[in-house]
């Protein structure tokens, strides 16, 4: 989970990069927060819902 949300953050950051005309360098700094498991609803508590919460600055450059 932490995977996919750490591949997520990287692929935002790779768009928000291209917008901006800038090249994507290493991370700068990360950092996992929220990490919580729930019952997706009450009529299918064996169904779970997770959330995964990663912050990560990256390093532009032009």
């Amino acid at each position: 989970m932490i995977e996919e949300a750490t591949k997520e953050a990287r692929t935002a950051a790779l768009k928000f990069a291209d917008d901006s005309g800038s090249q994507l360098g290493k991370i700068k700094q990360a950092s996992q927060g929220q990490f919580s498991i729930a019952d997706r609803d009450r009529n299918n508590p064996h169904l779970k819902k997770i959330r995964v919460v990663v912050s990560v600055e990256y390093y532009l450059s032009d």
